[in-house]
């Protein structure tokens, strides 16, 4: 197969990329960086430049594609001030755009598109699971920061923009992840690991908001049963199917790595160190209880679907990696 990955520079496009040509399939990475047609840094497949708003010659990578896989966005993972909250925006709606722009001029269209979302699209809740069917989207909980409802306005501005693109002869998936659990360099677990290493590791807040998460080879395993099941569309939640509270996760994860010592963070704390490192408690406090429903009602079966044994493989390979 040829896989293109608009915005596949970043370390989820790396899992997948690896992932695909391990397989032998072709992959074209485009990114606004990189200088067009070479090679990522030590990588065995092409990058290819754009500029994520406007059709150019990266378009021609489309035609005759079988799948394209945009994951092209902003870190939401800064303050959310006027220039940061413009850009998180406009980088997820105006590179759907052109994705679905560049598909509908294809000659030969990509059969199939998986769309990044987030699994940040569901209310902040505790009481109970949020699936496809019958998950509450988020927006109007009472009493959350006015900045959670914002992200919520960026996750289905992103997946209105999917559903708008005139691409009838491509299969559509909105991809709702939780947070990918990757032993790479830079990623949300290697962040985690490291407060645990540094006996940080304790509740946030007061630790019941639930975690949800998804081992980066479910992740991959996810894409590629969309790939090849094709009565599949629409928006499909990629999560482990048991989320954890945030005092469970850390604790586990705590065992996983062989210490029982990590200092809780209280919301005041969070804040004051969210203020520091230039980024929101969101990322920290909002409970994502997500399951994948659609998934599960199709047979799909996951390979580390408990966190415990997930944090025990995971640790495994970050020392591997002798970091």
């Amino acid at each position: 197969m040829k896989i293109v990955l608009p915005g596949g520079s970043g370390q989820v496009g790396v899992v997948l990329a690896r992932a695909f040509r391990t397989s032998g399939d072709e992959v074209v990475v485009l990114s606004r960086s990189s200088a067009n047609g070479a090679p990522q840094a030590g990588a065995p497949w092409r990058t290819v430049r754009w500029d994520a708003q406007t059709l150019g010659e990266w378009a021609r990578e489309l035609d005759g594609a079988d799948v394209v896989i945009n994951l092209a966005g902003r870190s939401v993972n800064c303050r959310y001030g006027p220039e940061n909250r413009l850009a998180m925006m406009d980088s997820r709606v105006l590179s759907t755009r052109a994705v679905g722009e560049a598909i509908a001029r294809c000659a030969a269209p990509p059969r199939l598109w998986l769309q990044a979302s987030t699994a940040t699209i569901y209310a902040h809740r505790h009481d109970a699971p949020n699936d496809e069917a019958t998950g509450r989207i988020g927006g109007d909980e009472p009493g959350v920061p006015e900045t959670w409802r914002f992200s919520i306005e960026v996750a289905t501005a992103w997946e209105r923009a999917l559903q708008e693109a005139a691409t009838p002869r491509t299969r559509k998936v909105a991809m709702r992840s939780a947070m990918i659990m990757s032993p790479d360099r830079g990623g949300i677990f290697d962040t985690l690991l490291g407060l645990v290493r540094r006996g940080l590791g304790g509740a946030s807040g007061d630790g019941r908001q639930y975690v949800s998460w998804v081992h980066e080879a479910d992740f991959v395993h996810a894409v590629r049963w969309l790939i090849a099941h094709e009565e599949m569309d629409g928006a499909v939640n990629i999560a482990s199917p048991h989320p954890l509270p945030n005092a469970e996760f850390m604790r586990t994860l705590r065992a996983a790595w062989g210490t029982r010592i990590g200092l809780p963070a209280s919301r005041w704390m969070l804040a004051v160190g969210a203020l520091l490192l230039r980024t929101e408690t969101e990322l920290i406090l909002k409970s994502r209880r997500v399951v994948p429903g659609r998934l599960l009602a199709a047979g799909f079966r996951f390979e580390h679907p408990e966190w415990p044994e997930a944090a025990r493989d995971l640790v495994r390979a970050w020392r591997e990696a002798g970091r």
